[in-house]
Order: C-alpha cells, then structure tokens, then sequence
C-alpha cells in the first residue's frame, strides 16, 4: 500500500526542507521528527517504501520466472543441458553477491536501476537450484511416466504437470529472495551506492541519520526497522505460502 499510495499518504511533502526545525523529536506536527535538514520523517519514510519495495519485487518476479523455467528445464532434460546451468549456477553460488555490486557501482556509478538488473543475473541461479532439485524428485514419479507415454510434448509436461507439484518450493522461494533483495539494496544505498541523494530510502535515511543516533535516535531506527520488519514479513508469508500449498491436497 505504502509503495503503491505513499506519495498521497505521506502528511507532507518528502523533499521539503524547514531549517528552523532540524534534528525535532517527535510532535503533533511531526510525528517521527525531522532529520538534519528539517525533512519529515515519517513522510520519507512512506514514500520511501517504494523504492525499498519496488526494485525488490522486480528481481524476485525476474528471478521468479527464468529461474523456474531454467530450472524446469535443467531437472527434466538432464544431460548437458543441466551440466552447462549447474556449473553457471556453481560459479554465481562462488561470488559474493555485495561484492559484485560494490564493485559495478564502483565502475559505471551509483545507479538504481543498473544494480537492480546486476542482482537479477546474480539471483536466477538460486531459484533454478531450488526448482531443479524439486523438479528432478518428479520426474520419476508414474504420472510423468504416463504423461510421455501418451505423447504430450515435453514443454506442457514441464509447465503445466511438474511445476504445479514444486510450485510450493518455488514460491516460498521467492519471498526469501525478496527479502534478501530488500537487504542488499538497502545496504547500498547505506554505502552510497544506490539511490541519488536525497532520493527518499530506507537505505539511505539509515545512513544519513546514524549521526543522529545518540540524538535524535527515531531517525535512524524508524527506516532500520522497517527494513527489518518488511524482511522479516517476507519470509515468515513465504513459510506460510509453502505450507498452504504443500498440503492443499490433504484436506
């Protein structure tokens, strides 16, 4: 709600400064406080959910799709084509991940949307794991068995027999990259590597304010627990998610 409404929400707006109220505690006008230049808090706050939320959600979706297809793909061919994923799926599983970016940032500059797209090829690998590992427990059992014998193409037994029964795994998979996409994304707008400044983000808020912490402490932890909170969140729908879906067939 917050990513998708936030700007109507928020009280006031985000970018305003008011330099004859820096560094205020919480009131009846402000009610997180301000930061170092007279800016809203909670206002940032709100509004900053979209960024936090927005680049997440996109390499969990990207993610998401090419990795079930690729690990659909690697679990029920086999041979060559899963020997050439796994190895890809082995070096990206050998690089660290905040590394890398750090490193790309370092290269063409702090850019949203260039990090977003990095995180998606670092991603992939760790759904098509899952989904192959799923994927390669199916296609022994006799309804696959069954399904060739009858002549379906390869491509409807993939999609529309096997990946019903491993959807479960998949996607309480996706909610745990979405978390940890919020994570990392959020630790580099902390390094000054994500959004422009002054773009409002939990990330960056976190970092703008840590001078803060001693004194004006909402400023600094209103952002982090969100950021905690909405990760946190993530996993504990993605737990629920698999456990709905793993057991629908029982009840």
């Amino acid at each position: 709600m917050l990513a998708t409404f936030g700007p109507l929400l928020a009280p006031l707006d985000p970018a305003v400064q008011n330099l004859a109220s820096v560094n205020a505690p919480p009131s009846g006008a402000h009610w997180l406080g301000t930061d170092a230049l007279g800016r809203d808090i909670l206002s940032r706050i709100i509004v900053g959910a979209r960024t936090a939320f927005v680049g997440a959600f996109v390499i969990a979706a990207t993610s998401f799709l090419f990795g079930n297809l690729l690990g659909l793909l690697a679990g029920y061919r086999g041979g060559w084509i899963d020997a050439i994923l796994m190895r890809w799926v082995d070096m990206m599983w050998s690089i660290p991940t905040l590394l890398v970016l750090i490193v790309f940032a370092g290269i063409i500059g702090a850019q949203y949307w260039p990090s977003v797209a990095v995180l998606v090829v670092l991603t992939v690998p760790f759904d098509l794991r899952v989904v192959r590992g799923a994927t390669l427990e199916q296609v022994p059992r006799p309804y696959v068995e069954a399904a060739k014998t009858l002549g379906v193409p390869g491509w409807r037994i993939m999609l529309l027999h096997i990946w019903p029964n491993v959807s479960a795994s998949a996607i309480a998979n996706a909610f745990l990259v979405f978390a940890d996409a919020l994570v990392v994304l959020s630790g580099l707008s902390f390094l000054g590597l994500g959004v422009p400044p002054g773009t409002p983000d939990w990330g960056l808020m976190l970092a703008e304010n840590v001078p803060l912490l001693f004194v004006h402490p909402v400023a600094s932890l209103a952002p982090g627990a969100l950021i905690v909170l909405t990760a946190t969140s993530m996993n504990l729908i993605g737990d629920w998610l698999q456990e709905q879906l793993a057991t629908r067939g029982e009840r």
